[in-house]
């Protein structure tokens, strides 16, 4: 089975319930945690993630806009990024 790869970055001033809320909307799109990485720095919350789901059936733009809305949610930006348009936007 085919499957699409993506970086997922939240960043903002730490709250109760970030990790919750991201992880909650990216199960109910079936987008499965293949690494994670979080710190705080001072108050500063960030976590980098890398997701992945099978190709057929998953549209990004709808993926993107529901990570948006929890992002407003917890007064956190979420960005999402397919791998290979990360890749290739941060090459030397």
């Amino acid at each position: 089975m085919k499957t699409d790869r993506f970086v997922i970055t939240v960043i903002g001033v730490d709250a109760v319930g970030i990790v919750a809320g991201v992880t909650q909307k990216m199960s109910e799109f079936k987008v499965n945690i293949i690494d994670i990485r979080q710190t705080l720095m001072g108050d500063i919350f960030t976590m980098l993630m890398i997701g992945e789901v099978p190709s057929s059936g998953f549209v990004l733009s709808d993926f993107q806009d529901a990570m948006a809305e929890i992002g407003k949610i917890h007064n956190v930006e979420i960005r999402v990024q397919h791998e290979d348009i990360f890749r290739h936007m941060h090459r030397i």
